[in-house]
């Protein structure tokens, strides 16, 4: 498929350095940046698919495509707005979307999975490969991660209001699923945590609440691993340099 082409047909959903998501004829192309590797691309294609196989609403896969010099992730286009946006339109329900929000991440938490790779592997790879952390930080997280129990949920590893998606017929899809991997349900739920706390502190302690009431979980069965996935997004680029400076104090 030639980019000019589809860049022109098609309408600009949303766009990044790395990435760029168009939508023409009910489909969305997620197109990735030449610098991405193919095995990045595909598997995250396959981590979706194996999403829905586990009974979650994600929007179907149709493959992946080239298009001239780039890889496209094919799927159904989902038209609605993400729960970040109504959080924003309509903050008087805030609270109505952050119970939604939870009632989705349990839902998803309640599935199991195996042909994927553990949690705990991709939050000690992304430890051991910190700069920003000296040895003795580094080793003191590696030996706390050692310490933590290690399950086989489904987790979605970004999970939050910006990958939850609401379209016309009141249908919730869970998007963007290049960082699942079976693992702790706490686990998911502090990393959820921790990025409501970068927007609104009043948010991340009312949703954590909510988990809890649902759950039954003690607040400290989520807060043990806080500093464990601050430390997992620091290298990530989806965060600002302010960002992981508060990140940082989640660690220390």
């Amino acid at each position: 498929m030639n980019y000019q082409e589809l860049k022109k047909n098609s309408e600009s959903i949303a766009s990044t350095a790395r990435i760029e998501v168009l939508a023409l004829d009910e489909l969305a192309y997620k197109l990735f940046h030449k610098s991405y590797s193919p095995h990045h691309i595909y598997r995250e294609a396959m981590l979706q698919c194996m999403a829905a196989e586990a009974g979650i609403n994600v929007p179907k896969i149709h493959g992946v495509i080239e298009v001239d010099d780039r890889l496209a992730i094919v799927s159904d286009y989902i038209e609605g707005d993400t729960v970040a946006e109504l959080m924003d339109e309509f903050p008087a329900k805030k609270d109505k979307y952050l119970a939604l929000l939870a009632d989705t991440q349990l839902d998803l938490l309640s599935r199991t999975v195996n042909d994927v790779r553990k949690l705990t592997y991709c939050i000690g790879q992304d430890i051991d490969a910190l700069t920003q952390l000296d040895e003795v930080k580094r080793y003191e997280l590696e030996t706390l991660l050692a310490s933590m129990p290690d399950h086989d949920k489904l987790c979605h590893g970004n999970f939050g209001p910006e990958n939850v998606m609401i379209d016309g017929m009141d249908r919730v899809f869970i998007l963007d699923w290049n960082a699942a991997a079976k693992g702790n349900a706490g686990a998911d739920m502090a990393k959820t945590y921790l990025k409501l706390t970068l927007t609104s502190t009043e948010d991340a302690e009312k949703y954590i609440r909510l988990l809890c009431e649902k759950t039954g979980y003690d607040r400290q069965y989520i807060y043990e691993w806080v500093p464990l996935m601050a430390a997992s997004c620091l290298n990530e680029k989806g965060f600002s340099e302010k960002e992981k400076e508060a990140l940082l104090t989640w660690i220390e």
